[in-house]
């Protein structure tokens, strides 16, 4: 039980530990995009500024206003083109988090499956040696029965044959 804790204390920190350096570049994505998105957000208020511009002669717009619009939405569009792509990057953060976790998850899985294949063959092993074990001892058993009835047999053989002389010497 011991083993299990250690090992899923050292799975959850380097776990840990690799979720930190991804977190932190996936913050400074979105800080990025979020700076983008305040520019794109300043850009659009001086491109509605611009339009409201009327430099001419009885207010009208000018040429030269109508190209700096043209301009501030062309920045704009730009600042949109850099946001969409940085989010995308930062898609791919998230999509590469995901496949990271998953792929952790499946190699702890087949590491929690491997230990416990593992401990399931030093339990039978551990059976099949108390087995022989007991197995051994019921053989010294019985060692130590037929030692015990091989001695009696010969002491009973031994006195049988004493007192057989005996009772011979006796009638002779």
């Amino acid at each position: 039980m011991k083993k299990y804790f250690y090992l899923l204390a050292i799975l959850c920190i380097g776990f840990q530990t690799f979720a930190q350096q991804d977190t932190s570049a996936y913050a400074a994505q979105r800080v990025k995009v979020n700076t983008l998105l305040e520019e794109r957000s300043s850009k659009f208020g001086q491109y509605d500024e611009s339009l409201n511009q009327r430099t001419g002669i009885f207010g009208w717009q000018t040429k030269k206003d109508i190209k700096n619009s043209n301009e501030i939405l062309r920045q704009v569009v730009l600042t949109d083109n850099n946001i969409f792509k940085e989010l995308k990057v930062l898609m791919d953060y998230k999509d590469l988090q995901n496949q990271q976790k998953v792929a952790v998850a499946d190699h702890s899985q087949e590491r929690i499956e491997n230990y416990m294949q593992t401990i399931k063959k030093l339990q039978d092993q551990n059976e099949e040696l108390a087995k022989d074990l007991a197995k051994k001892n019921n053989q010294s058993l019985s060692t130590y029965i037929i030692v015990f009835l091989l001695l009696v047999m010969i002491g009973g053989f031994y006195f049988f044959n004493k007192k057989l002389k005996y009772y011979e010497k006796r009638t002779v």
